[in-house]
């Protein structure tokens, strides 16, 4: 596990999209620079519970991610274009390589563009509802060379489609699977429901932690397999494991961290809310011939009270929410059961200080915390927190103002960055500062009249319905009304 990176690449060296894109928001510093940054801001939202371990980062912290995924649209001019979407617009930012991103899947979305207008094919607009490609998403298993391309388009209807995956094979010999995936919704939504298997077997396979997981279009699946080896290890580490506890795996989606723990345990659960991720993870347990673990299609923090009331023993339980958090009744099941141990994996540690600040008042003591680089040159963070059972005869050392251990202020001071994560990452949707402004207004909740009306007499654009509903979503689940 490297603590140091050995390439000190300096500023100003970087993506040269990097103003326009927005991605990654830590190019002006060098790399030993980013990770200084990031354990000053750990220390900084961690330090109140305890000690902070030196941030784990990458030895080669480029073209990490395996999961490539471009926008494709025209210009003015007529010209087929395919990128990323500016941040907090719908504007096209076109990428031909990204620095982070996986140079095999990059090679292949710009051999995908230029085929486009020999085929006589070209992107799907979204206003007019015609055209063909919305997106392409590229999965590459860095351990197997497994890949995996997914053309969205927006109907079922595929010119040509046969010439087009021969001349797709005769470049890149190297994918192993095609699937259409068909999306005619107006929605921000990348993937449809619908799937068409073009070529191969439909999905991908890929080794973690000396564990083989399928990976299909919709599962979800760490981006970053170097750090993702190394955060779990990690956390398996922190649980420490001695062969005969019983291990629950909260929010296991298909099953990764709980297969790497039964390795170690003596039996694992995994509770996972998503129907398609447990049936992945049934496979996935299959695949790797593990016999000690069993996953259930439930939501987590029930499972936990109904655990709880037929008395049955949890000893160590890991949790990986996603980025707003657990809400108030998975944290007050998480007490109700009672587990020795909790290993609190987290990629946003601002909703993860504001969870251990609860389970620290209801009778857990944080005992270690570590930070992982997933996510090199943006500023996102990953992180361990082990906690432990308070003994009777043992106090609390955290020192923080009394008025923090009220959850429920806490929560109502989500920012509007939260917010727009908590949309994104539950419902798929892209929301505005003036979108959750307008929401909140309706709820009763002041905003300054700028964000509300506009200036003089110009028309302000109203919050569409669908986003309406996920942003009432957000403020429900932060407990703001």
């Amino acid at each position: 596990m490297e603590k140091k990176n050995s390439n000190r690449k300096g500023k100003g060296n970087g993506c040269a999209l990097y103003k326009k894109c927005g991605g990654c928001q830590l190019q002006n510093m060098t790399y030993e620079e980013q990770l200084s940054y990031k354990q000053a801001t750990c220390i900084k939202t961690l330090g109140r519970f305890g000690f902070v371990e030196e941030i784990i980062g990458m030895k080669n912290p480029y073209h990490y991610r395996n999961k490539v995924q471009a926008a494709f649209g025209m210009t003015r001019g007529g010209k087929i274009i395919s990128g990323v979407y500016q941040s907090s617009s719908h504007n096209i930012v076109l990428v031909d390589s990204c620095m982070t991103e996986d140079e095999t899947a990059d090679k292949i979305i710009v051999d995908i563009r230029k085929m486009l207008p020999s085929f006589k094919l070209f992107p799907y607009n979204e206003d007019t509802g015609k055209g063909f490609l919305r997106h392409v998403l590229v999965k590459r298993g860095f351990s197997t060379n497994q890949v995996m391309v997914v053309l969205v388009t927006g109907s079922a209807l595929f010119p040509k489609k046969n010439e087009f995956l021969k001349k797709l094979l005769s470049l890149h010999s190297e994918i192993t699977t095609v699937v259409q995936n068909i999306n005619g919704s107006k929605t921000s939504l990348v993937l449809g429901e619908r799937e068409i298997v073009l070529y191969g077997e439909g999905y991908i396979e890929d080794v973690l932690c000396s564990k083989r997981f399928r990976i299909s279009p919709k599962s979800f699946y760490q981006i970053n397999p170097t750090q993702t080896e190394v955060l779990y290890k990690t956390a398996v580490d922190f649980a420490g494991l001695s062969g005969k506890e019983t291990v629950l795996d909260a929010y296991c989606g298909i099953g990764t961290i709980g297969l790497v723990a039964a390795e170690n345990a003596g039996q694992v659960i995994g509770v996972e809310l998503n129907a398609d991720a447990v049936a992945d993870a049934k496979i996935n347990a299959r695949l790797n011939k593990t016999k000690n673990i069993r996953f259930f299609c439930a939501d987590a923090g029930k499972f936990m009270v109904e655990a709880a009331k037929e008395n049955e023993k949890i000893d160590v339980v890991f949790m990986d929410p996603p980025r707003a958090g657990s809400d108030l009744n998975f944290l007050r099941s998480l007490v109700t059961l009672g587990p020795e141990k909790v290993v609190y994996i987290s990629c946003n540690i601002e909703t993860q200080a504001r969870d251990l600040l609860y389970l620290c008042k209801n009778g857990y003591k944080v005992k270690k915390i570590q930070g992982v680089d997933m996510f090199p040159h943006t500023k996102h963070i990953e992180t361990v927190v082990l906690l432990s059972q308070r003994r009777p005869d043992t106090h609390i050392d955290i020192k923080f103002d009394l008025s923090e251990l009220d959850i429920t202020a806490a929560e109502t001071k989500a920012t509007y960055q939260e917010i727009k994560d908590y949309v994104l990452d539950k419902h798929g949707l892209k929301v505005s500062s003036l979108y959750i402004s307008q929401v909140k207004a309706k709820c009763g909740i002041i905003e300054r009249e700028c964000y509300n009306k506009g200036e003089g007499k110009s028309r302000v654009p109203q919050c569409p319905k669908e986003k309406e509903n996920a942003i009432m979503d957000a403020l429900k689940h932060f407990r703001m009304i």
